[in-house]
């Protein structure tokens, strides 16, 4: 298996695989353009800050700096891989799948037992989370089966080892300007948009442990 090795404190902003427009009406040109060319970038270019002052910090032995900067890289870190998984579980007509693939149906049903107990939960999760955060379904290769995880902020109650398959951006950049205090309509409205075709892709990428950040 071969592994694509970032070099410290060179990460990069992916290009969308749509143009910024392509997500309408669910999601507004404005509102894409905005989280991907300015939140999403302001992840990338804390976490390669934030690489690059620990190795710093390593190298001068100044480990007083060491907790800061390894928070800095797990908030960040988990903001660029959220955003960059986020982006790929969307997708425009025609250039999606709107069903799951054979792989994620059979699995869902095993664990949530319907496609709509499935579909509830993850609504529920996240309609509830507080303040800013995510709703992830993830592969955990612990007990080999799905599950779905509410995360606050990036890095918060997150489960050791999970692998993210579809995620949903609820902090308010991702659909205030669009349906202002409504996350619900915004949650409700987002399963138009889902690609099935890239959970189906990543699931069984992640069944033999890989997770890649851009899905083709």
């Amino acid at each position: 298996m071969e592994y694509l090795t970032v070099p410290l404190g060179q990460h990069r902003l992916p290009k969308l695989p749509y143009s910024y427009n392509a997500l309408e009406p669910v999601i507004s040109t404005r509102v894409l353009e905005i989280h991907h060319s300015q939140h999403h970038k302001a992840y990338v270019e804390g976490l390669n800050k934030a690489e690059l002052k620990l190795a710093e910090a390593r190298q001068k032995r100044d480990y007083s700096l060491v907790k800061h900067w390894e928070r800095e890289i797990a908030f960040h870190g988990s903001g660029h891989i959220l955003h960059s998984i986020y982006w790929t579980s969307m997708a425009p007509a025609g250039k999606r799948w709107e069903t799951p693939g054979a792989q994620t149906h059979k699995f869902i049903i095993d664990y949530f037992g319907s496609l709509i107990a499935f579909q509830e939960q993850f609504s529920e999760g996240a309609i509830n989370v507080e303040g800013s955060g995510w709703t992830s379904l993830v592969w955990q290769p612990g007990w080999g089966r799905l599950e779905i995880l509410t995360i606050e902020k990036h890095q918060d109650f997150y489960q050791a080892g999970s692998i993210p398959l579809l995620v949903i951006d609820v902090w308010e950049h991702a659909y205030y300007l669009d349906y202002l205090s409504k996350r619900k309509d915004y949650v409700r409205s987002w399963w138009q948009i889902v690609n099935w075709a890239a959970v189906e892709k990543r699931l069984i990428l992640a069944m033999s442990g890989q997770m890649p950040l851009v899905i083709n």
